[in-house]
């Protein structure tokens, strides 16, 4: 990757005047919006090829600058690929009389899903092959599997665009027939009632995509008689449909960023009527699992803002009704919980590190499964059975590949069924170090930074870091185990992860801490981290790099606006960076759900604080570090067009002359790439980009 005579593409401006609250915005580069139907057309209009004709432009500059890392790329692809089992298969686990199994062959892109009946040496019966049914697509997504309780029939739904707009089938399993039958524009999940044929599902608004309307759909009959159940007519709201773990009630829940609902229904009864266990009450969240004569509630009533275990009788579920199981604790989030026969499962979070508590009903006995890393990552997951002593969660952390294990909770002792082989020959857990270290923010704040580096790797200014932070909607990006990462590692350089404000490391007021008026705290922590990691002599300007992804794009898009002096480099991927733009426009995917997130800024307050942020309105004239920007030209969660009118208007605008690149997939959305190996090569390109501008490819180094 280096100077070359490629010029990159100047995108027309075309202003458009937008006005809020007395407030005048121009932007120059509206025009590369585009709806669905101008997209998908057979034949394009004038507009729609004109900004084809510029996405592929920036994409054919991408490949001039980029030509020389070519050889690079698909260098690091293998290695990549090298450390990759082809030939694996996940851990047999057993629901209502079958094993279950995914598993991949050497060569093939996609998984291959199976069962074999009553133990594993049965013969194993293919469900689906996904490798024969992606050949003709691009893109290609199967999921929401759901076997009928009979065992005979399962409904799959399949994506083949990357918009999340799923299309429901059914499979008949003893004859292999798919049935003609398709429900169209769906979110990919179903439940079946205990008839063995009605099943429930969730329909998405064909324009924003949000999950709208509840339908029950009844064998032998036409998808167009289907059965509306439900509609959540509020548009801050989404929906879905669930079934109880104990297999006797279908629930439908509805969720906003700070308030839920749920409804349940006898799953015997499939055409009676819900029933609401608890209205749905602005900052009342609830979530609710069956056992025995009680609803079980996961909830932050009566002020528990990281949240406590309730229950409440099935005959009386009002608020009134329900009592305490698990008090809220100031130090402890209470993230989820599983019910079994004999035993409740708590996963908890506690100074930013995840615990497993397991509590016998009978209160003989209430303890903590033993983790002794500084830094990890571990979950209770696939655990259909309710009559069982053992419970199977997942463990990994930066330098343990994942184990699935087995875990009797009444002998207390454990079985790892799997470890995530790494081949190559190379590896070894030992070579690598990992450990947390806290930066105080600017407020006075406390934000940890878990990092992880090839032992042999000296912390100093010459030390390339690569910081990497999500920053939203709760979700807490977890210190796990990555093979490909190990290209890096190896390479001398160090991961650091910070645990910004926004996510729930250290418990849910850190999430509030770092949303709607508190947001730019998020921002705000990244930068202290990186001056951290400056200050301490880990690395120093012209070493550190960051990326981020969606919501961490957006946080991309801020940070070098706010301090682009302290990057070398930065990878914003599918990033949210016309906040303000997107936020107001309740016609795009996601908007109205997340005013509770963003703030709303049809709100003077709320608009003016976005603005003052929003990437995209922020870029001014100066110096940027070198960028490179994803997308997805089929992105559903966020528009292709914000990342190309921020590419187009930094072009523009920024005093430097570093790269600044834009590499749109044609064929993907927000996920990027469906294969796997097709996303590992996503992944050499982006890691390419960091380790030629920091000189760790032979004889070629980027020239500013």
């Amino acid at each position: 990757m280096k100077s070359t005579d490629a010029l990159f593409p100047i995108a027309d401006k075309k202003p458009t005047k937008l006005e809020k609250h007395g407030d005048i915005r121009i932007d120059n580069y509206f025009w590369m919006r585009l709806s669905d139907e101008q997209k998908n057309a057979e034949n394009k209009d004038a507009q729609t090829e004109k900004v084809i004709r510029y996405l592929e432009e920036e994409n054919e500059y991408y490949k001039a600058i980029t030509k020389d890392t070519k050889s690079f790329q698909e260098d690091l692809f293998e290695e990549m690929k090298g450390r990759i089992k082809e030939d694996d298969s996940s851990v047999p686990y057993e629901d209502n009389g079958y094993f279950y199994i995914t598993r991949y062959e050497t060569g093939n892109q996609y998984p291959i899903f199976c069962r074999k009946k009553g133990n594993l040496k049965a013969e194993e019966v293919v469900l689906f092959n996904v490798n024969e049914m992606a050949k003709d697509f691009d893109y290609y997504q199967l999921g929401g599997l759901n076997v009928s309780p009979n065992n005979k029939l399962v409904v799959f739904a399949t994506d083949t665009v990357s918009r999340r707009q799923y299309f429901l089938r059914i499979k008949n399993l003893e004859t292999g027939e798919i049935y003609e039958d398709v429900i169209e524009n769906t979110t990919g999940g179903s439940v079946w009632a205990n008839d063995n044929k009605t099943f429930f599902y969730t329909k998405k608004d064909p324009v924003t995509l949000r999950s709208v309307k509840i339908y029950r759909h009844v064998l032998g009959t036409p998808t167009s008689e289907d059965v509306e159940v439900y509609h959540e007519k509020d548009e801050t709201f989404g929906t879905y449909v669930a079934k109880s773990k104990s297999n006797k009630y279908i629930l439908i829940g509805s969720y906003s960023t700070v308030s839920t609902e749920s409804q349940y229904l006898d799953a015997d009864n499939p055409t009676g009527s819900f029933t609401v266990i608890q209205p749905r009450e602005r900052d009342l969240e609830y979530s609710i699992s069956h056992f025995k004569d009680h609803f079980y509630l996961l909830t932050n009533k009566d002020k528990a803002t990281n949240f406590k275990l309730m229950k409440t009788p099935v005959n009386n579920t009002g608020k009134e009704n329900w009592i305490d199981v698990i008090p809220h604790r100031e130090d402890t989030l209470l993230e989820d919980f599983s019910i079994f026969k004999e035993y409740l499962v708590l996963e908890e979070r506690t100074n930013g590190l995840n615990k497993i508590r397991i509590k016998r009903w009978d209160k003989t006995d209430d303890y903590y499964l033993p983790f002794t890393e500084e830094t990890y990552s571990v979950g209770v997951y696939a655990n259909p059975n309710f009559n069982t002593d053992t419970i199977r969660y997942s463990y990994n952390s930066f330098t343990t590949p994942s184990s699935v294990i087995d875990f009797n909770m009444s002998k207390k002792t454990k079985d790892v069924k799997k470890e995530q082989e790494v081949l190559g020959g190379k590896f070894k857990k030992e070579n690598y170090t990992s450990k947390r270290v806290w930066a105080t923010a600017r407020d006075g704040k406390k934000v940890a930074i878990s990092l992880v580096y090839h032992k042999e790797t000296k912390l100093n200014k010459n030390t390339p870091i690569l910081q990497y932070a999500y920053g939203s909607y709760g979700y807490t990006i977890p210190d796990s185990f990555s093979s490909t990462r190990l290209s890096l590692l190896d390479r001398g350089f160090v991961y650091a992860l910070a645990h910004i404000r926004g996510s729930e490391y250290l418990g849910r007021e850190w999430y509030e801490d770092g949303k709607m008026l508190n947001k730019k705290n998020t921002f705000n922590d990244f930068i202290d981290c990186s001056h951290f990691l400056i200050d301490n002599n880990f690395t120093s300007p012209k070493h550190l790099y960051a990326m981020g992804g969606s919501a961490g794009g957006l946080l991309m898009g801020t940070i070098v606006n706010m301090n682009p002096e302290l990057y070398n480099g930065i990878i914003a991927s599918v990033p949210f960076v016309d906040v303000i733009s997107t936020m107001l426009d309740e016609s795009i995917p996601l908007t109205t759900g997340e005013y509770d997130e963003w703030g709303n800024p049809n709100e003077k307050e709320y608009y003016e604080y976005i603005k003052s942020y929003s990437p995209y309105d922020q870029v001014t004239a100066k110096e940027y570090p070198n960028i490179l920007v994803t997308t997805g030209f089929h992105d559903s969660q966020v528009q292709y067009w914000e990342p190309a009118k921020w590419v187009a208007k930094l072009r523009d605008v920024k005093k430097d002359n570093n790269l600044l690149l834009l590499d749109t997939n044609m064929e993907a959305g927000h996920g990027g790439a469906s294969g796997r190996f097709d996303s590992l090569k996503e992944t050499a390109k982006m890691y390419t980009f960091f380790l030629a501008l920091e000189g760790k490819i032979s004889n070629l180094k980027i020239k500013s």
